[in-house]
Formats: C-alpha cells, structure tokens, sequence
C-alpha cells in the first residue's frame, strides 16, 4: 500500500504524480492518505496529499483502478478535529471534494476519541457508508480493547463495522500489533495494513551511527532505533539481503508479508528509484532460516 503522506510534504505535485503513475503502472492499486497529511510541513494547511491524488484522479481517469483510503479525527486546526457525528460528516464532504471523487473506498478513524460515545462515531460512519460516500471502515491506532469494544457495538446496534485495522507494525516495533491485537484480527479476519513498515527509514540500513541520524530530516524519530536491539537487526538484514542479492530495506518489507493476519505493509517513497525497490520487496521468498535469522535478532525483549 503506498503511503501517501508525502505527497505535498517531501514529494511535490510532479514527483507524485509520477510516484502514481508509476505505482499503479507496476500493477498495484491501493493508496493510504489522510486529511491531516501534511500540516506539519511549513507552510501546509492539511489536505495537501488528498488533493494531489484528487488532481492525479481528475487528469489520469481510471477512478476504479485504485483503492484509496483516507482518515478523519486527528486535529487540522480550528474545531476541526475529533470524532463527533457532525464533524465526521463534514470532514468526509472535505476529503471527497479534494479527492475529486464521490466515493472513499476505506475510511479510517485516525485514532480513538474517548471524548465521544462510539455508537455516535460508529452511526455517523454507518451514514456515510449507507449514502454510498464510503464503502468500508477501518481503525487507525487502536488496541485490542478498542477495536472489541468497537466491533461488539457495531453488531449491537446493526452498523457496519470495522474491517481494516491500521497499526504500526515493523521488524523493530512489534509489541503493538503481536500479541492480543493479532489475535482478535484474525479471528474476526479484519484487514490489516501497517505502517511505518520501515520503521521511518531505519531498516533501510541508511542509519547506523550517531552522525548519519543528526544529518536526517526524521533524526528525532530514528534516534530510539539505535541501540544493540536494532543494530542487530540491521546485522541480520544485511545478512539476508546479502543471500538474496537484495536491499535491507525490502526484506524488512518482504518479512512483514510473511506474518499472520497482516493484508499489506504500507510504504512511501519519493524518487521513483525508491519505489522501484519497495515493489521489489513483493518479489522475495524469505525461507525458513532467514525468517529465524530476523526472528532471532528481532525479537522484543520479554519483561
């Protein structure tokens, strides 16, 4: 799934544009973006990644080609943030507008609101879905208790449920998503699509040392990677890549391909070199020894 939160961030309007084109043109056909993306770049009001895809859509045609999923709740400034039914409704016209599109394929809660009872959220949701503006739900950082609770009152109260849960997911951060949630996604086979599949860029191997992190644009996100846990992974996926004649970072993506319940790691590039690696990745075959090399080096301290 490409993550489009680099469109109008560290990608400008040309280069996602080519980034699509070239995507889609390889076969693949799901893009992950949100109202949010990117109002933490200067200058960015939101909206920005969704309205390029919108002007992709408007020039290139072939709506029906791509999947896209989008997200509502996380702050965009003013009142416009949160769960509430009549926010909900709102910021779904403002993504469809942006969008140049009359339908979201998969609609994402950004993150939980404790502030909001769930079955307004989950009826402003089963709105939408039931005038043909969404086609399917999903949850964005949510636990094992949220998405239950969420689940159970949806079938309570006869809505749509959510059907694709997005956590963060990586060969490093695997506390969140092993364990309790795992288990209650594939029981209930909800889809799953993580993020952060490179952990922000740390399992491409670009960095390693102190001075390669302070010279990243995403030092303060890659700092608590380093440390003996990640420089051994790091160690092992050089040790697989080097077997299979590929990159780190596309067998961090392919060994994310491998674990239960998860439907499709999400990554962004912004060269189109890039992206022409992270495709790569879905062309490996992790055998049974590289799977226990990464698990060996990956796995998460217990206590």
């Amino acid at each position: 799934m490409f993550g489009g939160n680099v469109f109008g961030w560290t990608a400008d309007l040309r280069t996602s544009h080519a980034l699509l084109d070239a995507y889609i043109g390889a076969g693949f056909d799901m893009i992950d973006t949100a109202d949010v993306y990117s109002t933490w770049a200067p200058g960015n009001h939101g909206g920005e990644s969704e309205t390029i895809i919108g002007d992709w859509l408007a020039q290139r045609g072939g709506r029906e080609r791509v999947v896209i999923a989008t997200k509502v709740g996380n702050p965009m400034g003013d009142d416009r943030k949160g769960l509430r039914a009549a926010y909900i409704v709102r910021a779904a016209e403002a993504s469809l507008e942006r969008l140049r599109t009359d339908y979201i394929d998969l609609y994402f809660a950004h993150n939980p609101d404790p502030s909001v009872p769930l079955d307004e959220t989950l009826e402003a949701f089963g709105r939408l879905v039931a005038a043909g503006k969404v086609r399917a739900l999903g949850a964005s950082n949510h636990s094992a208790a949220q998405l239950a609770d969420a689940l159970a009152t949806s079938q309570r109260l006869g809505l749509p449920r959510y059907e694709v849960i997005q956590p963060l997911y990586n060969l490093y951060d695997r506390d969140v998503f092993e364990g309790p949630l795992a288990d209650l996604c594939i029981a209930e086979d909800i889809g799953v699509v993580c993020y952060y599949a490179l952990a922000s860029g740390f399992l491409t191997g670009k960095y390693r040392t102190d001075a390669s992190i302070a010279a990243s644009s995403r030092a303060r996100s890659n700092a608590k990677y380093l440390n003996p846990r990640g420089l051994r992974i790091l160690d092992a996926l050089d040790a697989v890549a080097a077997a299979l004649g590929a990159r780190p970072g596309q067998v961090a993506i392919a060994w994310l391909l491998t674990r239960p319940g998860v439907t499709a790691p999400i990554a962004s590039a912004t060269t189109l070199a890039q992206l022409d690696e992270l495709l790569g990745a879905t062309r490996l075959t992790l055998d049974r020894a590289m799977l226990e090399t990464l698990e060996r080096a990956s796995a998460p301290a217990q206590g």
